[in-house]
């Protein structure tokens, strides 16, 4: 129902990154990514200086993507472990870009809450929009925000369209990831707040790819990707 009701929307979407007439690169942190090693992975530093060579190499000024996608980047923290099975399917899209880069809400909406979710590997400063489409109720995710994105919000206060709401954090403020947006759809937040789990257990990933349907119905940009 709630893929119907934005895919009917998709010609007024407000741009959650401005692009303009930039190259976007097609990112890939799969296991298949065999330049990406643990050791890069596990070293914040070089991680960003992977990405930053990644994106240069394209002429790229960002990178995209992750939905739907099993990354074993998240061996990384342990706010992604579990007794049973790891977290490793990525449910948001990632955009890959510069530290400060603006970050939009593509509709109109009100803060549902925001948080910092500052463990190390985890969202770092978040913030949470509801919108209301044609009656229905959901929510986007913006995480791996600026600290200082956090000022001056509260609850219920109201969002227009393509107001911007954010810039991309650096290391120490964004759960210590090169510098990037993960932008998420959610359904039903399941009375979460500041926080909803942008990775999930390949077991339920059915569940969870119902409950936060591809980002790119609003972003409209893996497509523009090379």
């Amino acid at each position: 129902m709630l893929k119907n009701i934005l895919y009917l929307h998709q010609q007024h979407y407000s741009a959650v990154v401005e692009v303009k007439d930039s190259i976007i690169k097609k990112m890939n942190l799969t296991e298949s990514n065999t330049e990406l090693t643990s050791n890069i992975v596990n070293n914040t530093a070089l991680f960003s200086t992977y990405i930053e060579k990644d994106l240069a190499k394209a002429n790229a000024d960002f990178g995209i993507g992750g939905y739907n996608e099993h990354r074993t980047v998240y061996s990384r923290s342990t706010v992604f472990d579990d007794a049973t099975e790891p977290r490793r399917l990525h449910l948001g899209i990632d955009i890959w870009g510069k530290v400060d880069t603006p970050v939009f809400s593509p509709l109109a909406g009100t803060i549902h809450s925001y948080a910092f979710n500052k463990e190390y590997g985890d969202y770092g400063a978040t913030i949470i929009v509801q919108h209301i489409l044609d009656g229905y109720t959901f929510y986007t995710l913006y995480g791996h925000l600026a600290l200082k994105n956090l000022s001056n919000l509260s609850e219920g206060m109201s969002i227009e369209a393509g107001q911007q709401i954010g810039n991309f954090g650096n290391e120490l403020e964004n759960g210590h990831w090169p510098p990037h947006l993960h932008f998420q759809i959610i359904e039903n937040l399941d009375s979460k707040k500041g926080d909803y789990p942008g990775v999930c257990k390949y077991s339920e990933r059915e569940i969870y790819l119902q409950n936060c349907p591809n980002p790119d119905i609003i972003l409209q940009l893996i497509n523009k990707a090379v």
